[in-house]
């Protein structure tokens, strides 16, 4: 059993990069295909797609590779935790890797990414950063 299932969907994005897989396939739920699909919007993703029904209903995640076949995910570090839930103001959100990585936020709006949520003035549960 997993507790922490948005660790575990961020572990097995970046292992299967690790050993270029070209998809990677998690159990579903609404809060981790929101998710896939703002990394697909960030461009960490090259695309997510829902597969099956009921019970086993998985998302398909398309990895992305650039020119040089090297994942595009270079790292991530689980910011927010199930045992440490950290929250950050709009005033406390900062860019990460001077701008060449994301900063996933679960806020009021929706899954945001850093630059979303200043632009929007919202803060929210700092999920994770990505670069």
């Amino acid at each position: 059993m997993v507790t922490d299932p948005i660790g575990d969907f961020i572990v097995r994005l970046t292992n299967a990069g690790a050993v270029k897989k070209a998809n990677v396939s998690v159990p579903f739920s609404n809060f981790k295909m929101a998710i896939a699909e703002k990394l697909k919007d960030a461009g960490f993703v090259k695309a997510v797609d829902k597969k099956g029904k009921k019970v086993k209903k998985t998302i398909d995640v398309s990895l992305k590779y650039d020119e040089s076949g090297v994942h595009v995910i270079r790292g991530v570090k689980r910011v927010s935790k199930p045992g440490r839930r950290l929250y950050r103001g709009v005033n406390e959100i900062v860019s990460v890797r001077y701008g060449h990585g994301s900063l996933i936020l679960s806020t009021p709006r929706g899954i945001l990414t850093d630059k979303e949520a200043r632009k929007e003035k919202v803060g929210g549960e700092a999920l994770f950063e990505i670069w």
